[in-house]
């Protein structure tokens, strides 16, 4: 009896190697069938070695967009094995759930360099290697012991908080509609923030946005999930926020911001980028939402009601958020 190891077949076998010659011909039916269904790419990984600091790695301007039905090319960062790779040292945040880059960027925190990284490009089998998507590496902070601290603040947790931002040095501050978070004049800079989805709007009817650059913004993010980084020293320098569904029939939203530069913006429209001439980093921000009843009154008897006990006037950005 041949060992069991024999009886084990790779998915490159099954694609590449003819069907075993035998007495029963309809035992070749599931290695055809397993053929059918592999798909072979042409990947390239890369180590890329990166000394102490905070990065962001993206993709340059001009490479190739990802086809619509097949994500190819796309990228993925992620730690290497072994020891050169030095997982305790890196840590990774992208800005989507499953680590891909698709179009997105990837910030890379070393904290005890050099470490590190493995870059992996799949391409489908036909695209030469010069359609490759082409990275660009910017280094955003040199020591990330420090820039970073706040990683491990406690989260502020209050139930019925509408609005949630990471602060540098704060860690997640809680918050509500109509209300500042973070306090002007602080030169704390806000990583990430986030709205709810158990609050007066519901699950999915509002998106948000984190200003990352010049005409370059984070992809929209849900209500229920945090836009942009915790403890990776990277400041948000804006935001952008747009109603969808239920919600667009009912409200309209509009936010304002201050800057660390002392620059104040707003309040701005929905689904306009609300950023500093400058781009200088977020330090706090408030967003309203305005009932579409109220628009119809005068602004003094409109300013006075509110349709939900959570959508409230604007305070003075002097006055910080709850702590």
């Amino acid at each position: 009896m041949p060992p069991a190891a024999d009886g084990v077949q790779t998915m490159a076998d099954a694609k590449e190697a003819p069907a075993p010659q035998t007495s029963a011909p309809q035992s070749s039916a599931p290695l055809a069938s397993a053929a059918g269904r592999i798909t072979e790419l042409r990947v390239s990984a890369n180590l890329m070695t990166l000394d102490t600091g905070v990065y962001c790695v993206f993709p340059a301007p001009g490479s190739r967009s990802p086809d619509p039905a097949t994500g190819l090319p796309s990228l993925g960062i992620t730690r290497c094995p072994g020891m050169a790779g030095r997982p305790e040292a890196v840590s990774i945040s992208t800005f989507r759930d499953d680590g891909w880059l698709d179009n997105t960027a990837a910030l890379v925190r070393v904290t005890d360099g050099p470490a590190q990284v493995l870059v992996t490009i799949y391409q489908a089998a036909g695209q030469p290697a010069e359609n490759a998507p082409r990275l660009q590496v910017l280094r955003l902070a040199g020591d990330p012991a420090v820039a970073g601290s706040d990683a491990a603040a406690p989260a502020a947790k209050e139930r019925d908080a509408d609005v949630m931002a990471h602060i540098q040095g704060a860690g997640d501050i809680p918050g509500q509609f109509g209300e500042w978070i973070g306090k002007r004049g602080s030169r704390a800079w806000i990583e990430g923030f986030g709205l709810s989805d158990k609050g007066p709007i519901a699950s999915g009817d509002v998106e948000y946005q984190g200003v990352l650059g010049r005409g370059w913004l984070s992809p929209w993010v849900d209500n229920g999930k945090f836009c942009g980084s915790r403890g990776m020293a990277l400041p948000l320098l804006g935001l952008n926020v747009r109603l969808k569904g239920a919600a667009a029939k009912e409200y309209t939203v509009r936010y304002s911001a201050t800057f660390i530069d002392g620059s104040a913006v707003g309040p701005v429209e929905e689904g306009v980028a609300c950023e500093a001439p400058g781009l200088a980093a977020l330090e706090s921000f408030l967003i309203e939402l305005v009932p579409k009843s109220d628009h119809s009154e005068s602004a003094t008897d409109g300013a006075a009601r509110s349709s939900a006990s959570r959508v409230s006037a604007p305070k003075s950005p002097a006055r910080s958020s709850r702590r």
